[in-house]
Order: structure tokens, then sequence, then C-alpha cells
């Protein structure tokens, strides 16, 4: 390897570590509260539908955002999105909980700070995945997505442990941690990620617009349906574990320390998932992205029509299949990460993969709400909910189409070989037979 190349791979390694924070930061905007949202309800009086609002007004502003920020991430550079999405994370958490502390009813102080920081966290996570798919070509790319994935799983994994330590000096301190993150992180995704300058593929805005369209609608099932396993992925881990943390405090009595530890323990298994899946399988990971997705959704499915038998009546069993449901999902995502973000070219590749993240936030915003509100019918709940996994799977297995969402390198899980050269009467076809393979 020459220097030049050697220099080269030492500095995309320092921007995915940079890149790495950003979803660990983002996903504690859920993660950190779910072990503190039955302490909320008691010093706010509220009910557990009001409480679930917390997630629900952070996630889904973030999700309208998001393909906003990707399509203008295109065309002006995904570090000048991303180092103010942060920025204006971070104040949305210091505002919640100055609100917190300050005002006597704060409650719709840290809903409309919630929102603004939802708008926020529309600009980070999905463009750090853009940008590591401009990075990184061939297996590096897999094995780039799923060191996010797992920075993602590991933010979910400390984010409850965190949040009930803090929240064991007042409950409210956990707010003020985003900020103190954040904005560190902002300046460093400002000087340390250097784009190339944007340069438009497809002649003008109008050709953006029309060359997006045109992938759209050419990948349009096997996308649908790669969107649906991740967002439906997430849906039911966000559900299943607010519910988690009530019935932890509610049947067993757990403070909220113990409840952090134990909630940490399906995700952890979760994001360790997906860490081994984008790195011991990064050499196959795309060109098997199809079962191993289909695969990940039946596990989720049988975790969930089991739990119900196990939920209220022994912790551990309990988290021994809740941790199975993790596997499940760590499994699903770094595969369907790849999917998404090699089935476009760079130049849409923003707007893309934004559009897959509106998908999973969405999940997460409706998980805590609708699993609160019916759970007094907690098994159909669950039941219902492994038949829609058990769904996706099967959709998953008949209509993602790897050749139309892969390129042919990925596909074949190798290195792109050396082109041979072509006679001078072809050479002006080969462009435009390469861009068909991307």
């Amino acid at each position: 390897m020459s220097k030049h190349a050697t220099a080269e791979s030492q500095s995309h390694a320092r921007k995915l570590w940079v890149l790495a924070a950003v979803p660990f930061i983002m996903v504690l905007g859920n993660s950190m509260l779910i072990p503190v949202l039955p302490k909320m309800m008691q010093v706010m009086r509220l009910s557990l539908f009001q409480v679930g609002l917390l997630i629900t007004v952070f996630s889904i502003p973030a999700g309208v955002i998001i393909p906003i920020a990707g399509a203008v991430s295109d065309r002006i550079g995904r570090r000048r999105i991303m180092a103010p999405a942060l920025v204006i994370y971070g104040v949305g958490g210091l505002g919640a909980g100055l609100s917190a502390w300050l005002l006597p009813r704060p409650y719709p102080w840290i809903m409309a700070f919630r929102l603004l920081q939802g708008i926020g966290a529309g600009g980070t996570y999905q463009l750090a995945m853009a940008v590591a798919g401009d990075m990184f070509q061939n297996r590096r790319r897999a094995s780039a997505l799923g060191f996010l994935e797992a920075a993602n799983g590991l933010g979910k994994v400390v984010s409850p442990i965190a949040g009930s330590l803090l929240a064991l000096m007042v409950w409210f301190v956990p707010f003020f941690v985003y900020g103190v993150l954040a904005l560190p992180a902002a300046a460093l995704v400002w000087w340390t990620l250097r784009e190339p300058p944007t340069a438009p593929e497809h002649g003008g805005l109008g050709g953006y617009w029309q060359g997006l369209k045109a992938t759209l609608k050419a990948k349009a099932a096997s996308m649908a349906v790669t969107f649906f396993a991740g967002s439906v992925v997430l849906f039911i881990l966000f559900g299943v574990l607010s519910d988690l943390s009530d019935i932890l405090e509610k049947f067993f009595g757990y403070p909220e320390l113990v409840r952090g530890l134990l909630i940490a323990i399906p995700v952890l298994a979760s994001a360790t998932t997906s860490y081994l899946s984008g790195t011991v399988l990064q050499a196959r990971l795309a060109a098997w992205s199809r079962p191993i997705v289909a695969l990940g959704l039946a596990v989720v499915a049988l975790a969930l029509a089991v739990a119900p038998a196990v939920l209220t009546v022994q912790p551990v069993w309990a988290l021994a299949v809740l941790a199975l449901q993790g596997i499940g999902t760590g499994a699903v995502l770094p595969a369907v990460n790849t999917l998404v973000t090699s089935a476009t070219t760079t130049a849409e590749r923003g707007v893309v993969t934004s559009l897959y993240g509106s998908v999973r936030f969405f999940g997460v915003a409706l998980g805590p709400p609708l699993f609160s509100l019916a759970m007094d019918h907690r098994r159909p709940v669950f039941w219902a909910a492994a038949a829609l996994s058990l769904t996706g799977a099967v959709l998953t297995w008949f209509f993602i189409n790897e050749r139309q969402m892969l390129p042919k390198r990925l596909r074949q899980g190798s290195e792109a070989p050396k082109p041979k050269p072509a006679p001078a009467s072809t050479s002006r076809s080969l462009p435009r037979f390469r861009n068909r393979l991307r």
C-alpha cells in the first residue's frame, strides 16, 4: 500500500470515528429518557400516554425534517447541515432541562424544546450514513455502516444506564447531557469533515429531481420493503422498551438504575449483533442482505410471540426473550443500511438515506404511545406486532431484489475488478454501462 493510500485510509478512519459520535449522541434523544419516564409521570402528574408523547414529539419533527435535510445536503454538502443540526439538538436539550428546573409547570415547555430537539435530530444520523456511503466502497462500506449502527446501538445501551444514574441526582438532569455532548460534536463535524466541492451530476436542480424520481421508480418495490423492514424493527423495539420500563416498575418494583441496567440488556444484544454483522460478515453482508433481513425479522416475530407469557412473570426469562428480539433487530439494521446507501449514486444518496431515516423515526415515534395505549391487552398487542414482523420477513424474501439495489461488486462480496481496456469503438458506451451497474 502506498503512502498516499495509507494516509487516505487513516484520514477516513478518523472521520469515521467523528461520524460514529453522531448516531451515538442522536440516539440519546429517546433512549436516555425511557427509564426516567415513570419518574416524570409522578413528578409532573402525567398519564402514561402523555409521558409517551415526550418520545413522539421528538421523533415526528425529526422524521419530517430528515428528507429535507438530505435533499439540501446533496446540493450544499453534508457538513453544512450536520453541524448546525447538532447545535439545535443540543440547545433543545438545554432548554428542556432549564424549563424543568425553573418553571412550576414545565411539561408544555419541555414538549416545545423536545420538538426543537427533534428538528435538530433530523440532520444527523442519516447524513452520517450518507457520508460513510460517499467515503467507502465495496465491502468497506458494509463495515463502515455496521460500525455506525453499532455506535447507534452502543448509545442505546449506555443511554438508559446513564439516564438512570443522572436521574438519581434530579430527574431532569438527563436533558442537560444533550447540550454537553452535542455542541462539541458539532465543532468536530465542522472542523474534521472536509468534503469535495458539491457538483450536480444531472444538470441542475431539475435534472437532480428527475434522476432521483427515475431511481425511486425503478427500485420502488425493493426500496419500499427495505424501508418497511427498518421501520418495523425500530417501532417494535422502542414500543417494547417503553413497556418494559413500566413493567419493571409496576410488577417488580425496580428503581431507576436497575431498570436502566435491565433495559440495556436487549439493546446490548442488538448493538453487538450490528457490530458483528458489519465487521465479521463485511465481505458477504451485501450479498446476503435479503436473507439476513428476512431471518432477523422472523427472529423478532418469534420473540414477540413468546414474550407475553413471560414478561410479567419472571424478569430473567423476559430479558432472555427480549435479548432474542435485540439479536433480530441488530441483524436487520446493518443489512438494511447497506441496501439503502448502495441503491443510488453519491449525488442522490443524501435524500434517499434521509427518506429511509424519516421512516425509521416515524417507527420510533409511534412505538411507545401505541404500545402504552394497548397495554390492557398486552397479549394481542404483542401477537399483532409479531404478525407485522413476520409479514415484513415474507415481503423481504419475495420483493427485495439485490440486483436492483446493489452494485455488482457488492453483490459479489469482493473488491471491484480492474476493467479491461475496451476497444475504441465501444469506449463511449462504457460510462453509461457503468452507471447502470451502480
